[in-house]
């Protein structure tokens, strides 16, 4: 059984309990979740750890994506046409994790696809997901693909435990002319395979006529959708069009019938939104998609900063996750501009982590705020080792304090004798636990 057909018979597996453990919930909380669709468990059974309920070797630590749960970031990885090294998306993928990535995508369009993508399986210990058309592509023109390779293709993915599918299903053929009244167009790499495919033969998208085919074989390895956003905006005035929410609501549609065959689903959402745009596009998602995980790319709030969309990116993620998305995309500072390397996905990372644990404390999510309260308690007792240990970059923050300077009990932003925190001790210090006095009459 999948993790959805376990819960809705009553089960709890032992993915389930070790979730419950991480979030700090009832495993009986997550059960239910999970049977409404409201959490998913991408754990392919070919990758999860054998003492979470795995079928072999695999080093997978599950992990739950959910609205009432920590709010989750993934980290893109992938090689490129141009530049292709398996060693170094690995060195990614765990410099992802150290800065706090909850899951991965390989997104690699070059080199040996497969060996790259069994390479970060085998040493993955979070979610590892794909987009399976990037295969299905890389050595044929678009045009000239199959039906029969489409499944050969996702059923090989999912025997090597690829976790989650990006499988842009919900763009249609009568979709295509609402996207050509657009300033950008389409700006998925998936979606725009698909369209042109769609075009060339006068078809409807295959996926979305094969989609009870691929429910079949996900459903055999337990791998969870991500239903692709192939119209999702790629610039502010392209955001909420009538083309993102007509795929919307197609997606809508896909999520019932995943489920219905025993599959996880999360639902992908959008690009670049302006800020006051973001609530809606959360809320609509929540009714049209019956409350599924919400995995969103930022959204970017604006598209004036090439080289610093790690931040404008991290803006709307905020906002995203406060209104009830699940699951956050990393953008780095390369977007729209290259292939990020190993500093871009340490900066990405940051970024979005920044993001999630903001919308986190935002939401009054138990215990959310312990570390802040902490790191607070560490800074007015100027015990730097305990800051350094409670940064969410806990490199970074040691870097500055050793270029920064300063002395055990002050820092060299104001020095000793301008430092509010030691001067303010000095002075309230008579003050503690005296009750406060009453205000004078006005």
């Amino acid at each position: 059984m999948t993790q959805l057909e376990a819960a809705r018979a009553g089960v709890v597996t032992p993915a389930m309990e070790r979730v419950a453990a991480r979030e700090g919930r009832a495993p009986e909380e997550i059960r239910s979740a999970i049977a409404a669709g409201r959490i998913v468990i991408p754990a392919n059974v070919h990758h999860l750890a054998p003492e979470w309920g795995g079928d072999g070797s695999g080093r997978l630590d599950p992990l739950g994506i959910g609205r009432t749960l920590r709010v989750k970031v993934n980290a893109n990885l992938g090689t490129s046409p141009d530049h292709s090294c398996k060693e170094e998306e690995e060195i990614k993928m765990n410099l992802a994790i150290r800065y706090g990535a909850d899951a991965v995508m390989d997104l690699s369009t070059g080199g040996d696809l497969d060996g790259i993508r069994a390479h970060l399986i085998a040493h993955a210990s979070v979610p590892l997901g794909t987009v399976p058309i990037y295969e299905m592509v890389q050595h044929r023109p678009i045009e000239s693909l199959t039906v029969g390779e489409i499944l050969a293709v996702i059923e090989k993915q999912a025997r090597q435990g690829v976790d989650f599918f990006t499988i842009h299903a919900g763009i249609l053929r009568e979709h295509i002319p609402l996207a050509a009244r657009r300033l950008a167009g389409i700006v998925s790499r998936g979606g725009s395979l698909l369209a042109a495919w769609m075009v060339h033969h006068g078809r409807q998208n295959p996926l979305y006529e094969e989609f009870d085919a691929i429910c079949d074989i996900m459903r055999t390895h337990d791998v969870s959708f991500s239903l692709g956003d192939g119209l999702r905006p790629g610039c502010l005035a392209d955001a909420s069009d009538e083309a993102q929410f007509a795929e919307l609501r197609t997606i809508g549609g896909l999520v019932q019938r995943a489920r219905a065959r025993g599959c996880q689903v999360i639902v992908e959402g959008p690009g670049h939104v302006p800020f006051d745009q973001i609530e809606r596009n959360m809320r609509l998602e929540e009714e049209l998609c019956d409350g599924a995980p919400f995995y969103v790319l930022g959204p970017v709030v604006i598209d004036v900063a090439p080289g610093y969309d790690h931040i404008t990116s991290a803006i709307g993620a905020t906002a995203a996750a406060y209104h009830g998305a699940s699951f956050l995309c990393y953008v780095t500072p390369t977007e729209h501009l290259g292939l990020p390397g190993p500093d871009d996905v340490r900066e990405g990372v940051v970024a979005h982590r920044i993001a999630a644990h903001a919308a986190d404390v935002a939401r009054g999510l138990a215990g959310s705020r312990e570390r802040d309260d902490a790191i607070s308690r560490a800074r007015v007792a100027f015990d730097w080792e305990a800051q350094m240990k409670l940064a969410l970059d806990p490199t970074r923050a040691r870097e500055i304090r050793k270029d920064a300077g300063g002395d055990e009990d002050y820092c060299s932003m104001c020095g000793r004798e301008w430092c509010a925190v030691r001067r303010s001790r000095e002075v309230l210090r008579g003050f503690a636990g005296a009750p406060a006095e009453a205000a004078p009459d006005s």
